[in-house]
């Protein structure tokens, strides 16, 4: 086992972690730029190290000064949360040349995943069903009309570097195609450095449902159900829950037994998601994440099993704790991601904490950073925190939400908290009927109301 965990991250997963170090016994030390001098894992690890001013080029992504800061502190693994360095093989490969540890999969599949490209060729080959497309990436408007006419309007033009929803466009027909292609390409390159595009047929209705595996780079690979996260705003998550109110027992265990043989054989290493859209009965794989994902408490609350735990151990060469067999899923479980943001505007609101009341009370966890008197920077992410809450079924789960939700208590920034209050309350929410698009046409309708 580790002696000594550095978290090369911030907020509340960097707390989450340190966490699950105290609890194995390990030592943490924190990383931090000058604007999180007073950040909650900074307070509470053992160690801290500040690596540089605010703008994360300068601090977060400075592989240098990550590596600086374990030398002097003796720390012999990482763990990079999610985010920043977390899905950088060079990084990973950094570490490993230092003899520093990587608490995450191997570098050769973490840049196998995060190429789209390449990504979607592995999973082909691994046997997880996907989008019918292009088959690696398209360069000309000649080539991009054969592959849309071949899998048939509407398409989506995808980047194949990054995320986010940038680099994404829809073309309904010929007659889109040309100024999608174009837009995709530039805001790729803008964004990811890389202008390579691919296409694939566009769901109408889809839902967005991921599977969360653990392997241990031994030949053991588990999956632990799925999360929905078909609530989302711009192509990003806002509300996830499992299981999935859409998937049946026998559902979840095809395709999650087709993802855990995927991993088996390749001998992948620690905890990661493989995300699919899933449209009348059929599921069709559009990335991995070589990562712990936000959402992985929802997972934990359903199965009990600590996957921070699990991908420490593992990176220090122990295998699964667990077995397929031991994973039950019990009750369900709903997450929301709390945002320091109007929760009409999304205008992010960066300030000062002058009252903080988080809820309580069974099934109900608050995983966050913050305090009263925390002054939450400018410089990053607007995550504030994430409610999660469990109940025996989903209709406890969504009564227990809106109780909690009732009683948390953030003044002095804006929050998204009376988003959620609103969505707990809504007939399709309650019926669990949506799918990826319903968010925003909610919010382009007037759905929410706030002064």
């Amino acid at each position: 086992m580790f002696d000594k965990i550095l978290i090369a991250n911030r907020g509340e997963i960097a707390l989450r972690i340190l966490r699950a170090a105290k609890e194995l016994g390990i030592a943490t030390v924190a990383v931090h730029s000058t604007a999180d001098a007073d950040a909650m894992h900074v307070r509470l690890a053992d160690e801290s190290v500040c690596i540089g001013p605010p703008p994360a080029r300068d601090s977060y992504l400075n592989i240098p000064s990550i590596i600086a800061a374990c030398e002097i502190t003796g720390a012999d693994a990482v763990h990079p949360g999610y985010g920043f360095l977390s899905e950088n093989a060079r990084f990973a490969e950094v570490l490993n040349h230092h003899g520093i540890g990587f608490i995450g999969p191997k570098a050769e599949h973490i840049r196998v995943m995060g190429d789209k490209i390449e990504a979607k060729r592995t999973a082909k080959r691994l046997g997880i069903p996907c989008v019918p497309g292009s088959e690696g990436g398209v360069t000309d408007t000649d080539e991009a009309k054969r592959v849309a006419a071949d899998i048939g309007y509407p398409v989506l033009i995808k980047a194949a570097s990054g995320g986010g929803g940038r680099g994404m466009k829809v073309a309904r027909s010929e007659a889109d195609l040309e100024t999608a292609l174009m837009t995709a390409r530039t805001e790729a390159k803008a964004a990811f450095g890389d202008d390579a595009v691919y296409i694939e047929k566009y769901l109408e209705k889809p839902r967005h449902i991921e599977v969360q595996v653990l392997g241990d780079g031994r030949g053991n690979a588990i999956h632990l159900a799925e999360r929905d996260c078909s609530l989302q705003r711009r192509h990003q998550k806002v509300w996830e829950e499992g299981p999935s109110p859409a998937l049946n027992a026998e559902m979840r265990e095809q395709i999650g037994g087709t993802v855990a043989r995927a991993m088996q054989e390749l001998g992948y290493t620690g905890a990661g998601t493989i995300e699919f859209l899933y449209e009348d009965g059929q599921f069709y794989f559009i990335e991995m994440n070589t990562r712990i994902q936000v959402e992985h408490p929802v997972t934990e609350m359903i199965t009990g099993i600590d996957l921070v735990n699990e991908q420490i151990r593992v990176a220090a060469g122990a295998p699964l704790s667990v077995r397929q067999e031991d994973v039950r899923v019990e009750g369900h479980a709903i997450e929301c991601r709390i945002n320091a943001e109007h929760p009409a505007t999304f205008r992010p609101s960066p300030g000062t904490i002058t009252y903080f009341h988080p809820p309580g009370g069974l099934g109900v966890r608050v995983d966050s950073a913050a305090y009263q008197g925390y002054r939450i920077p400018p410089h990053y992410d607007s995550l504030m925190g994430k409610l999660i809450v469990h109940g025996r079924t989903r209709n406890e789960c969504l009564m227990r939400l809106r109780r909690a939700l009732d009683e948390f208590v953030v003044a002095g920034i804006d929050t998204t908290l009376p988003l959620f209050r609103t969505l707990v309350r809504n007939a399709d929410i309650q019926n669990g009927l949506y799918d990826i698009h319903w968010l925003e046409e909610f919010l382009k309708t007037g759905g929410l109301e706030i002064e």
